[in-house]
């Protein structure tokens, strides 16, 4: 099921000519291709192919991936927090950014904040790296977009990990409003 679908523009200004990107909901046929990507994206957190086929089967109707003529060229996973309804948390968005498309992951972002607020959501939360500056100011562009406020506090300290691994920071974007 397609949720939005469009045309790249001309090639001269940088993105993609003649070349259909769709923004839908995740299949598990999905998976192999969203953890290749998750694979070849510095930073990511590794997850398993099993992981992403138990993802896009149980909890799709959180999550997108984006096409570029039927290739998988990015994905988000997310869910509503089952003690927080109207808190939708991001997991994990990995794109490819050699597909020409610009602010890829700011849009795949977007479209799926947005979806998730016209389904009753008041607040968004991500976890971040401290160091992750480019992901930072998207969550802030996202805030400022929506007049929203963003609380964070470390949700899960280094030591928790069992390997070398940074403090996850939770971002708490909200209150957001359909309006």
């Amino acid at each position: 099921m397609a949720i939005t679908s469009t045309s790249a523009a001309g090639a001269d200004d940088g993105t993609v000519s003649n070349k259909q990107v769709v923004l839908r909901v995740p299949l598990p046929e999905d998976s192999p291709a969203a953890w290749k990507l998750a694979e070849n994206t510095p930073d990511l957190d590794s997850n398993s192919l099993h992981y992403y086929a138990l993802w896009f089967l149980d909890f799709a109707d959180g999550s997108l991936v984006v096409t570029l003529n039927d290739e998988l060229i990015g994905f988000l996973t997310g869910y509503r927090r089952p003690d927080e309804p109207e808190t939708y948390f991001v997991r994990q968005t990995a794109v490819n950014p050699r597909r020409g498309i610009p602010f890829l992951r700011e849009k795949l972002f977007q479209a799926a904040a947005d979806q998730e607020v016209a389904r009753g959501v008041r607040y968004v939360e991500t976890t971040v790296c401290a160091e992750n500056k480019s992901i930072i100011m998207m969550l802030k562009r996202f805030a400022d977009k929506h007049s929203a406020s963003i609380e964070t506090r470390v949700l899960f300290p280094s030591v928790l990990f069992s390997e070398i691994h940074h403090d996850e920071v939770l971002y708490r974007i909200g209150p957001l409003t359909t309006g």
